[in-house]
């Protein structure tokens, strides 16, 4: 379960990741527009580390970010950094691309081996904890061989595209009924 705070936040995420996409080497753009499609969650079981992947419409074209949230920096961790914000209630976040936190490529992968799914978010609000609907829905594959524990984000889903079987985490959102890969495991080696 996610608690998502009312808050703000400077910059933007959508503002955070246009400035960090054009130096990325899989990236050959400059980002100049920057329109959030979808979102998932997943949790951390320590409670620590907010991760969050995004699904962007960057200057027409569809690109997955997944993103982890830290209230303190990631040691070793600099070239993953995406940079750092405001949070109004949380205060600095050190923000990363996931592929590089380690917190995140567990949860992916356990939630790809479980057959899991995004976790249930919920709104601070003065009378409680509400309950937001989920922008997208994303599921694991299961069945995962304990070797394919390496998870490779599909930086660019591609709908319509047939997955390549093995262990995957795919999504839905509105407008895109049929399942899209977005995440992978590989074999370690491989």
């Amino acid at each position: 379960m996610a608690i998502i705070h009312r808050a703000t936040l400077v910059p933007s995420k959508a503002e955070l990741v246009a400035a960090w996409l054009p130096g990325r080497p899989w990236f050959d753009g400059r980002a100049a527009s920057v329109r959030p499609v979808a979102a998932y969650r997943f949790d951390d079981p320590a409670g620590e580390v907010g991760i969050e992947s995004h699904l962007l419409d960057v200057d027409g074209r569809l690109v997955h970010v997944p993103l982890t949230y830290r209230g303190a920096p990631l040691p070793g961790a600099e070239e993953w950094l995406v940079g750092t914000m405001e949070h109004s209630v949380l205060g600095t976040r050190w923000v990363y691309d996931g592929p590089g936190d380690p917190v995140y490529r567990d949860e992916v992968t356990r939630v790809v081996r479980e057959a899991g799914t995004q976790v249930r978010m919920f709104v601070e609000t003065p009378e409680g904890p509400e309950e937001r609907e989920p922008t997208m829905r994303v599921r694991g594959s299961g069945g995962a061989a304990p070797g394919a524990s390496v998870p490779v984000v599909v930086r660019f889903p591609e709908p319509g595209a047939a997955a390549a079987g093995g262990a995957t985490l795919t999504g839905t959102w509105p407008g895109q009924e049929e399942p899209v890969v977005l995440v992978h495991l590989a074999t370690p080696g491989a």
